[in-house]
């Protein structure tokens, strides 16, 4: 079996996985504004990040959830004003935006 390995001339940034924003737009989250939500990350989108409409992500009622991977932060209740912050200060800066994690996977304690 032959292994597979990078070739000596691509760049070792390759082998990083690009930060992906998933928004919810199913049901419950669309019904609590996440179609605004994804519009306003789509409109501050950066060549680092991509940005997509997402099924059901399993958190019916805490939404409009945003799930940033591969970092796996989640966000509940996201406003469409919200969304500058959080392209700022964790998709560009890698902070999280700890007063808008998601309590259940992201105890404050």
């Amino acid at each position: 079996m032959e292994s597979i390995s990078p070739s000596s001339d691509s760049p070792a940034t390759s082998l990083v996985s690009p930060k992906c924003v998933r928004v919810c737009q199913n049901r419950t989250c669309r019904k609590q504004g996440a179609a605004k939500v994804l519009a306003a990350f789509e409109a501050l989108a950066t060549l680092e990040v991509t940005v997509t409409g997402s099924s059901c992500l399993g958190q019916c009622g805490n939404g409009p959830m945003v799930l940033v991977l591969p970092d796996m932060v989640w966000y509940s209740r996201v406003h469409p004003n919200e969304v500058p912050l959080l392209v700022e200060q964790h998709l560009r800066g890698s902070q999280r935006v700890t007063q808008m994690l998601y309590y259940r996977f992201h105890p404050q304690g």
